[in-house]
């Protein structure tokens, strides 16, 4: 099933024994363009604290109203490593993190020596913009076309197959589906999505219209 990520944004999250919070972001690996982690905001339960919740918690993905059903208790994600929100989550912690759950690595073993040790998490909220906020501007070879509104995720296997993107005003402010296979790079630098697309593929897609939730 397609779920839209900006749709997602705000859910109650309920724990098996009491809900928990509220989702706040998305990390996701932009090497493999899947999602890892959902970021819950947890308010006044434990003090404005936020939590990563992986995909094996949520096991079937199963939506009761406007409640994302996880499969822990709340004790459990109390005594879970604690993340510091203005650093980057590294894969010291991921380790840590997947230690205290009892869950499989995401990462084949030995790419944790790379890069410095860390993963390449990213915020879908930084990079597609979110409520007054504008997303990533989206670099062709030719020209800046628009910008990032949305991801487009398989909630089975968390895999993010669409980013979204409004196109600029030469083009009357359509959205379009971009293939993560067609993304060069990401530049966190310049706040911007290269991209292997041409302009006259761009003016050539078809409108791209974001699944209601629930749709398949």
């Amino acid at each position: 099933m397609l779920r839209s990520i900006k749709q997602l944004y705000g859910k109650t999250l309920g724990a098996s024994d009491g809900d928990i919070g509220k989702v706040k972001d998305f990390y996701f690996d932009d090497h493999q363009w899947a999602v890892r982690y959902v970021i819950a905001e947890t308010g006044t339960w434990l003090l404005g604290r936020l939590v990563l919740i992986s995909p094996p918690a949520f096991g079937n993905f199963h939506q009761d109203g406007n409640r994302l059903l996880v499969n822990l208790t709340r004790q459990q994600i109390e005594k879970s490593p604690p993340i510091e929100s203005h650093k980057p989550v590294s894969r010291q912690y991921e380790e840590e993190y997947n230690r205290y759950y009892g869950w499989p690595s995401y990462w084949t073993e030995g790419s944790h020596l790379q890069n410095g040790g860390e993963p390449h998490l990213r915020s879908t909220l930084a990079l597609s913009g979110y409520q007054n906020f504008t997303g990533y501007k989206i670099q062709t070879s030719d020209e800046v076309i628009g910008h990032a509104t949305d991801f487009i995720m398989d909630d089975k296997s968390w895999a993010i197959c669409h980013l979204v993107v409004e196109t600029g005003h030469w083009f009357s402010r359509r959205e379009i589906a971009i293939s993560p296979k067609d993304i060069e790079r990401i530049s966190y630098e310049e706040s911007k999505v290269f991209v292997k697309v041409t302009k006259e593929a761009i003016l050539e897609a078809p409108e791209y219209h974001v699944p209601p939730l629930g749709a398949t």
